[in-house]
């Protein structure tokens, strides 16, 4: 892919979620983290969710740790619903292996200039 600020926000946000499939029974996932934050991820990324506010790359890592050690199997995620209009984009999304299960997982992304600038994360760890 030639200039990735060039990209539509729908560009963005399939890129993202096509990476974010690619930890699937891996069980380190930096790589695959790493090629997300440079190709969809602005450095100044700030990302709100009941937890806190996390800032930066850095503030990314931190999350994928975190739901990486809640969602321990490591299997693909469903993607039931996604939406982008101009700059903002939505996802549902539910996960399960057989362990744990997501099923309310919700995601909004504002995305400027090829990169997700801004992110709102929910969703609830079930024990099965």
């Amino acid at each position: 892919m030639g200039d990735l600020s060039r990209r539509s926000a729908r560009e963005v946000l399939d890129d993202h979620l096509n990476i974010a499939n690619n930890w699937v029974g891996i069980p380190s996932f930096e790589d695959v983290l790493a090629e997300d934050l440079r190709r969809n991820v602005s450095e100044d990324i700030v990302i709100l969710m009941s937890r806190g506010t996390f800032r930066g790359h850095a503030g990314v890592r931190e999350l994928a740790l975190m739901l990486a050690g809640e969602l321990p199997e490591h299997k693909a995620f469903d993607y039931t619903y996604v939406a982008v209009d101009g700059r903002m984009g939505l996802l549902e999304w539910s996960y399960q292996d057989s362990q744990v299960r997501v099923r309310d997982g919700v995601d909004s992304y504002l995305i400027e200039n090829g990169k997700i600038v801004a992110q709102t994360i929910r969703y609830t760890v079930e024990p099965r």
